[in-house]
């Protein structure tokens, strides 16, 4: 009987060993300690660009990736920055701001981890976070608070940045005053010669930390006029704004400020259905500045947000981190200006 050898069967990815910085040197010819600073991006150390490329190249065909908790034993902290989810829905400008800063600080070598936040709320939420020892922590909206930010801290945190309507005590800030947005809104209106002025309030819970501050804001621009401000909250539901529309001729309104663009484009297709002239009959005006508010006929007057730049926060984020010592930070970053279209 004649046998027939057996063959070992191909190794599969699993089974192959984890590709270590000595085998990539070897294959590039350098030592590993020119992998370590080519591949940690080093600007202490000058590599000629061939060297670079000869790294690089071995890296990629052993498949190497840096082992991040090893660099972060090295370097004495991580790289990670934790940018907790925001609990409240975001639109799409908050959408890319965020998109901009994290392609800004992968540009600093950082890596950023977004960590869903349902549930958890202010300093327990510190707690959670503390737990994956971050290098850096941005907080958006409110209620972290200043034993929160502490907690952070003895974790290793060397920056914890806030984004929101007011500063908390140890954290850098970046303030977001939203009642411009509402002043900018309401000084438009009674300027177009508007008196009788709604205000469009969404009842989705957790919006309220830009609702509130855009309703005073319509307040503060109608103090000392003869024009008057009324609340009518509103669910994000077409059956909501039809109802609405529907007694819009008994609330007697010649003006309505949406919370945000989605929502006056929301009241404007039900006001224009019930017959409501815009602007004729109801001037009506949002927030955001959306692509989509350009479209619409008659093109939507809006209030254009401007958000900080996310280079900008992405390098107060990197000197916060090289300087944990130093004072923390107070910056105004949230501009409004009104774009008038023909809605208004």
């Amino acid at each position: 009987m004649v046998q027939i050898p057996k063959q070992s069967a191909p190794t599969s990815p699993a089974q192959r060993p984890v590709p270590t910085s000595a085998d990539v040197a070897r294959l590039a010819g350098v030592s590993r300690a020119t992998v370590s600073y080519v591949l940690n991006n080093t600007s202490a150390v000058r590599i000629s660009e061939p060297t670079r490329r000869r790294v690089h190249e071995a890296a990629k065909e052993l498949g190497y990736v840096p082992h991040a908790a090893a660099r972060s034993l090295r370097a004495g902290h991580s790289r990670m920055v934790l940018m907790p989810a925001p609990s409240v829905p975001v639109g799409p400008l908050y959408s890319q701001f965020f998109n901009e800063l994290q392609w800004a600080l992968s540009r600093l070598d950082y890596t950023v981890v977004q960590y869903g936040s349902v549930g958890l709320h202010g300093d327990e939420a510190a707690s959670v976070w503390a737990e994956l020892r971050p290098v850096a922590v941005l907080v958006p909206g409110s209620g972290l608070g200043p034993q929160g930010v502490a907690v952070l801290k003895r974790s290793g945190a060397r920056a914890v940045v806030t984004l929101g309507p007011e500063r908390v005590e140890g954290a850098h800030a970046l303030l977001m005053d939203h009642d411009r947005v509402g002043h900018c809104a309401g000084a438009h209106l009674v300027a177009r010669g508007r008196r009788r002025i709604g205000v469009v309030v969404p009842e989705e819970t957790g919006l309220e930390i830009f609702s509130k501050p855009r309703l005073e804001g319509v307040r503060r621009a109608l103090h000392g006029t003869d024009a008057s401000a009324t609340v009518l909250p509103l669910a994000y539901e077409e059956e909501a704004a039809a109802r609405l529309a529907a007694r819009w001729r008994s609330l007697d309104l010649d003006a309505v400020f949406a919370y945000n663009d989605e929502y006056a484009m929301l009241l404007m297709r039900a006001l224009l259905d019930e017959g409501i002239g815009i602007p004729d009959d109801t001037a009506v005006i949002g927030a955001d500045d959306l692509m989509l508010g350009r479209l619409l006929r008659p093109r939507l007057s809006t209030v254009h947000i401007e958000l900080p730049s996310g280079r900008d926060l992405a390098e107060l984020v990197d000197r916060a981190v090289r300087e944990p010592g130093a004072a923390p930070e107070t910056h105004e970053v949230l501009g409004a200006r009104v774009v008038h279209r023909d809605s208004s």
